[in-house]
């Protein structure tokens, strides 16, 4: 959760689900060049990442994500369940994925990440060189908090502020408050009623990362989605809180363009 921002972000690419923010330089073949698409928290939309473009090497071509109900789609109706979500963001990445791609995404970015690499390899036989999840227990754990998504208007805002990703100003201006709350209520139901279905591990490197004072994701919690590859896994905790990709936002990035570097230099090839 964060505020928008009004500006124009991005370059068209003729699909609204796709922002390129960042194209990658020239190579000699697709194999040095890599794609990352990243999902961001709830209620937030691809312009979380709008600094990213310009943090990131020249192999990596950056592809942030917008999901209905926010920024430029923010009359569109916002995603309330998971099944639904899934299926059309595979539709609508696939003509992106002729190149080695790797996903990041923070909250419940990263369910979503990883629901989509489930998705892609079950559908189209294909999956990520990397996947990092942030700032979210691992999926078959269950969340002991209670949901809130279905609480009156002032208690979930009430909520939303124990958070700490929405600006004091945002909740101030009620105009701005009652034209995000359907979104951001949209995507805490989208979160609170995800139910993890077992499956197998995923053959692709997964990093975990979180911030040291999160007091939501704790590093047993990230630790745990060891589990759900069969490939290497790392932990990262960065100073912080639950939103430490915004305030280390460029330590994050480099730790990100470094880990995909070492694909780049391998060579390898992930089925």
């Amino acid at each position: 959760m964060t505020m928008y921002r009004t500006s124009s972000l991005t370059e068209a690419t003729g699909n609204a689900w796709v922002k390129l923010m960042r194209s990658s330089a020239p190579a000699s073949n697709n194999s040095g060049r890599v794609r990352l698409f990243s999902f961001p928290h709830a209620g937030a939309g691809a312009s979380v990442f709008h600094d990213w473009k310009d943090l990131l090497p020249d192999f990596i071509e950056f592809y942030p994500v917008q999901l209905p109900g926010r920024e430029d789609r923010i009359i569109e109706t916002p995603y309330t369940h998971m099944p639904d979500l899934i299926p059309d963001l595979v539709d609508a990445l696939h003509p992106y994925l002729d190149r080695p791609f790797a996903f990041f995404g923070h909250s419940l970015g990263a369910v979503i990440s990883y629901e989509l690499a489930l998705a892609l390899r079950q559908m189209q036989g294909m999956l990520p060189i990397h996947i990092f999840v942030s700032g979210h227990i691992a999926p078959h754990i269950s969340d002991s908090r209670p949901p809130i998504y279905k609480l009156p208007k002032a208690a979930f805002v009430d909520k939303l502020k124990l958070f700490n990703g929405i600006s004091a100003e945002v909740f101030a201006n009620q105009e701005l408050m009652e034209l995000l709350l359907p979104t951001i209520r949209a995507d805490f139901t989208l979160s609170e009623t995800y139910a993890y279905q077992t499956d197998k591990p995923l053959n692709c490197p997964i990093s975990a990362y979180g911030g040291l004072q999160d007091p939501y994701v704790s590093r047993q919690d990230l630790e745990a989605w060891q589990d759900h590859t069969t490939a290497t896994f790392t932990v990262r905790l960065f100073p912080g809180d639950h939103f430490y990709l915004l305030s280390e936002e460029k330590l994050l990035v480099r730790t990100v363009a470094s880990d995909l570097h070492r694909y780049v230099q391998s060579g390898k090839e992930i089925l």
